[in-house]
């Protein structure tokens, strides 16, 4: 057992020069693509690719799959929302603010969940998401089913005003980066290595001395906390908190975007959170049609590209992205 977490850590070193050079694309797109593009669509590819990044640490890394992870998006968009229109928060600390309430509620949630495994976990999951939606749609600061509107941006800092869409953007941009690069963090870790280890041979893991349970925990509340962060920026940036954010078909959505993109890729989630958005967005007016363009893309990707866009390239060019 001695040498384990050393040998741990030099396989997370690896290769990074594949994925280094994603980065830098990656980057280079969002920061270029304001001047072609219109600002908030990006800025919502944003919010679900960091949405999706976190839960594929769940599910791609760890092998948990969450059919709850709506409840983090939502809880931390309303939180968010409330702070700064009823309370008056400034933005950094009402996104900070709705970062620790999904946290806590990923903590309490998970102290439940990580308990089973395989599809109990992703019923259990799913039960809780569904009490967490029953109860907002209940509660009165959530407005019911016209949600929060008209919240306030208000003044990053106190100096920067967020009311325009120029302003807004770098603030969702550095989110963004600084959230993903956590997840490459961790990936990229001895603890990354042991949740892959978990994934891979979960009784295995055990004989060699790892506390299963807590490391399953960790990934969760990170993963928790990454969604919530996500779902705070995005009710600032539509200055709106709904229902539908919370509901189980964002769920839904999420792992979509994440097999879509590719599963246990760093960068699939990203890729399949802009597929997915922008076709959400260019096909709106074929109205509920969306949906079954989404789900026939979904059975030609299964059948023919079962990595995912991403993970399919990967594959292709024998490199770990």
């Amino acid at each position: 057992m001695t040498g384990e977490p050393t040998s741990l850590a030099a396989g997370a070193s690896g290769d990074t020069r594949p994925q280094r050079v994603a980065f830098a694309l990656m980057i280079a797109v969002f920061a270029l693509l304001p001047l072609a593009v219109y600002p908030v669509f990006l800025m919502k590819v944003m919010c679900f690719a960091l949405f999706a990044c976190a839960f594929n640490l769940l599910i791609g890394f760890g092998g948990l799959l969450s059919f709850g992870h709506a409840m983090f998006l939502g809880t931390a968009g309303y939180a968010s929302a409330h702070a700064a229109k009823v309370w008056g928060f400034s933005p950094e600390l009402a996104i900070v603010f709705a970062t620790g309430c999904a946290a806590l509620l990923g903590l309490l949630t998970g102290l439940l969940a990580i308990r089973r495994q395989g599809i109990y976990f992703a019923m259990i999951t799913l039960a809780l998401a569904q009490m967490v939606f029953f109860f907002y749609v209940q509660a009165p600061f959530t407005g019911g089913e016209d949600g929060i509107q008209a919240v306030p941006r208000g003044r990053l800092f106190g100096l920067v005003d967020l009311g325009s869409a120029g302003a807004m953007y770098p603030l969702v941009f550095v989110i963004f980066v600084g959230g993903f690069l956590v997840i490459w963090r961790a990936v990229n870790s001895p603890f990354g290595q042991v949740l892959k280890a978990i994934r891979e041979n979960e009784a295995r893991a055990t004989s060699l001395g790892y506390d299963v349970d807590r490391y399953k925990l960790l990934a969760y509340l990170l993963s928790a906390t990454l969604s919530g962060l996500a779902g705070a920026t995005k009710a600032l940036v539509f200055q709106l908190a709904s229902l539908t954010d919370v509901y189980w078909t964002m769920s839904g959505e999420v792992v979509l975007m994440t097999l879509l993109g590719g599963m246990g890729t760093l960068f699939g989630p990203v890729v399949g959170a802009a597929i997915i958005i922008t076709m959400q967005n260019y096909l709106a007016q074929i109205g509920a049609w969306v949906t079954v363009v989404q789900g026939a893309i979904f059975v030609v990707c299964v059948m023919a590209f079962r990595r995912g866009v991403v993970g399919e390239i990967a594959h292709w060019l024998r490199k770990p992205l």
